[in-house]
């Protein structure tokens, strides 16, 4: 068990290195990258084979000390549960998916070396943060992600707005990344250790004595969460995620689907014992989750870009999760994760496909006409658009129906409002996104086929996005000491209205693209609006304001820099005190004596006078 669970994570690793150090040929870069994230899947089959017959397990293992200091003593360990189980299948299984993909997708790239030298070390990265005992070993892996998304993001770097838009998560992300790491001092200031299972059993405890809002624990998951809203990009740090579409397609599929961006949701589930004991946070979180999933819905609906309409969509998921994890219910949070792997990595790589065959165009109101050209990619992208939609017995269905019905539970109505009016929205830019490609007026000619390795990569997700939302076991029980949700009955609106919503969305959409009103230019009246919700609701514009601007401004008053004059005048006296002092320099022997003669006369004559 120690060594299968090591090599999860190393093998991707060392692959990682191999690719850099070696640079082979296409061949063996494409043997290498895929084979090694391939073998770290079937290991995980192999682990999920060994703990089948179990419902609550833990496996640890430890290969030695990492570092000492002080109080501090952390180990190079690995912890396994049913959660870190679930995640190291989805980043394994969906990530392999992805790289297979990708080795045909990528193979006309000049670096298509150093391509997969960095998704090979973002999946390690990934695989040592949902492994890691303790929490400084999760916040390296972290911190892996980070880095490997700002290479990856702007992997094309001789186009600016590229590295723009890596700059952009990378600083963005910091942000949440120090709140993170201050939570985590004050996290061993208060339990000194940062052992995963004892800071658990700790805070299992203290929710059994009745401990809840307790201000330093309070703070501490407040920071927690900081870190999740950089990482998941919720508001207020989400303007990320779109630019982020600057990277290759399958970037954007590994990214969006199966592992950063599930990171925040991994983290606050992991330590939720924690906020139990913080129900504020909790309630924050719920309603952060439920302004994102509205923001995300809202935008979506009006993009052109096909990689940014996805990218607005997987923002709304991922408050959907928030959402689930703020009432109480992170098995579902977990169980929605798991199936928007699915669909969410399948809608990304069809856009790859659809972008691959039509000249690399983006645009969707420059596509059309493709339901009898390219059937595969009409099944596969709708099957993605109605798992997305949550229709009725796919795997987003069963998922969101879930959250949903959570929500009605909980007790707070707004948030249920908030939740149905962005399934409502969720459903309708999903048919709109498919109408338009598929049944709209086709405008690009289809110049490449889709090789195999592509062809049986969204056969296989095809089948997960309609029937992976068959809940797996062990998932009903995946966090013990749960917030208990008061066993409401659900009222005739509160049971129906989630199951129609996705068809009363399906059907108003394509009675807006059977009038036109999906391609033809908005009006004067609406155009503003149309560009707040394409903007993002003005969020970057609300940053520029707040901060940028009030810098520039203040570098203009400084245009003369009175910092430096003052800094040249203080370096002037330095320089003269440093030529008086060198006077003293003489290089005799007898002077420098004399000095220190001196000097211990003047410091006794100090002491007898004091």
């Amino acid at each position: 068990m120690d060594t299968m669970l090591l090599a999860i994570p190393l093998l991707p690793l060392l692959s990682s290195l191999a690719l850099v150090l070696l640079q082979p040929g296409k061949r063996t870069t494409a043997i290498l990258g895929v084979g090694s994230v391939m073998l770290s899947a079937i290991l995980v089959v192999g682990l999920q084979l060994l703990l089948w017959q179990q419902t609550r397990f833990v496996e640890t293992a430890s290969f030695g000390t990492w570092l000492t200091t002080g109080r501090l003593e952390i180990g190079l360990g690995l912890y396994l549960d049913a959660l870190s189980l679930v995640m190291i299948s989805v980043i394994t299984g969906v990530g392999a998916l992805i790289h297979l993909f990708s080795a045909s997708y990528m193979r006309d790239d000049p670096d298509y070396s150093r391509f997969f030298a960095y998704l090979n070390l973002f999946v390690a990265a990934m695989l040592i943060l949902v492994l890691a005992d303790n929490l400084l070993l999760l916040y390296l892996g972290w911190e892996g992600v980070g880095l490997c998304s700002y290479l990856l993001i702007g992997f094309w770097y001789k186009v600016p707005a590229n590295n723009a838009a890596a700059n952009k998560a990378f600083l963005m992300t910091r942000i949440g990344d120090t709140a993170l790491m201050l939570g985590l001092f004050l996290l061993f200031y208060r339990f000194n250790s940062l052992n995963i299972a004892e800071i658990q059993t700790a805070a299992t405890e203290l929710l059994g004595a009745g401990a809840t809002g307790e201000p330093l624990l309070g703070l501490s998951c407040l920071l927690l969460f900081a870190g999740a809203v950089g990482k998941s990009a919720q508001l207020p740090l989400q303007s990320w995620l779109p630019d982020a579409m600057a990277g290759p397609t399958p970037v954007s599929a590994l990214i969006h689907a199966a592992t950063m961006v599930t990171a925040g949701v991994y983290l606050v589930a992991r330590n939720y014992p924690l906020f139990e004991l913080a129900p504020a946070v909790l309630l924050l979180i719920a309603t952060i989750g439920c302004l994102t999933l509205l923001l995300g819905a809202g935008s979506a609906l009006v993009q052109t870009d096909l990689k940014r309409v996805l990218a607005y969509s997987t923002m709304s998921q991922l408050g959907y999760m928030f959402l689930a994890l703020g009432i109480g219910a992170p098995a579902t949070a977990i169980f929605h994760l798991m199936t928007h792997a699915f669909f969410k990595a399948l809608l990304f790589l069809a856009a790859g496909s659809l972008i691959y065959s039509l000249q690399h165009q983006q645009n969707i109101l420059k596509m059309g006409g493709l339901w009898n050209k390219q059937p595969l990619l009409l099944v596969a992208f709708g099957a993605g658009c109605a798992a997305l939609a949550s229709l009725p017995m796919t795997s987003g269905f069963f998922s969101k129906e879930m959250i949903l019905e959570k929500t009605a539970e909980s007790g707070h109505p707004l948030l249920w409002l908030a939740a149905v009016t962005g399934a409502f929205i969720t459903a309708l830019y999903s048919a709109r996104l498919f109408y338009l490609i598929f049944f709209g007026r086709q405008q690009t000619q289809l110049s490449h086929d889709l090789p195999g390795s592509m062809t049986w990569v969204l056969l296989i997700l095809t089948a997960l996005a309609l029937l992976g939302g068959i809940e797996p076991r062990g998932l009903s029980v995946l966090l013990p000491g749960s917030i208990a949700t008061p066993e409401a009955q659900l009222g005739p609106l509160q049971h129906w209205l989630p199951l129609l919503l996705p068809l009363l969305g399906i059907g108003l959409a394509w009675w807006l693209f059977s009038t036109g009103a999906f391609t033809r230019p908005s009006g004067p009246r609406l155009t503003p609006w149309v560009l707040f919700l394409r903007g993002g609701w003005g969020m970057d514009t609300l940053y520029l304001r707040l901060f940028v601007d009030p810098f520039v401004r203040l570098s203009h008053l400084n245009r003369h820099d009175v910092i430096d004059k003052g800094y040249g005048l203080l370096a002037g006296t330095t320089c003269a005190l440093h030529r008086l002092a060198g006077r003293l320099q003489t290089g005799q022997l007898r002077g420098y004596a004399a000095s220190i003669i001196l000097f211990c006369l003047a410091g006794i004559a100090w002491g007898i006078l004091g």
